[in-house]
């Protein structure tokens, strides 16, 4: 079974995350559920997800980084793959709300 790890800190700097592993299917919904009880408890903190460790993302995925990043939310990644993918959201996110 593919898994997602999720670590989180929370310091005056703002919120850090780090993703390692699948973000799909039944990960995404932990990890929204994880980023909606860190937000509801600390909601004007600067974050940033590093996706260094992110092996694959699907769709499902991929809707919600841009969900993410229409929140403000800053990613650190590496691979042409990643950058790509964070790069096509911004694009999407700019696009959308034109």
């Amino acid at each position: 079974m593919f898994m997602l790890r999720i670590s989180f800190s929370d310091s005056l700097g703002g919120q850090h995350w780090t993703l390692c592993g699948r973000l799909a299917g039944q990960w995404v919904d932990e990890l929204r559920a994880c980023w909606q009880y860190a937000r509801n408890h600390s909601p004007r903190s600067r974050a940033v997800m590093d996706l260094h460790d992110v092996t694959f993302v699907d769709a499902k995925g991929e809707k919600f980084l841009a969900e993410l990043r229409s929140a403000g939310v800053e990613f650190v990644a590496s691979g042409v793959e990643m950058k790509y993918l964070l790069q096509n959201l911004k694009t999407s996110a700019s696009t959308n709300h034109s």
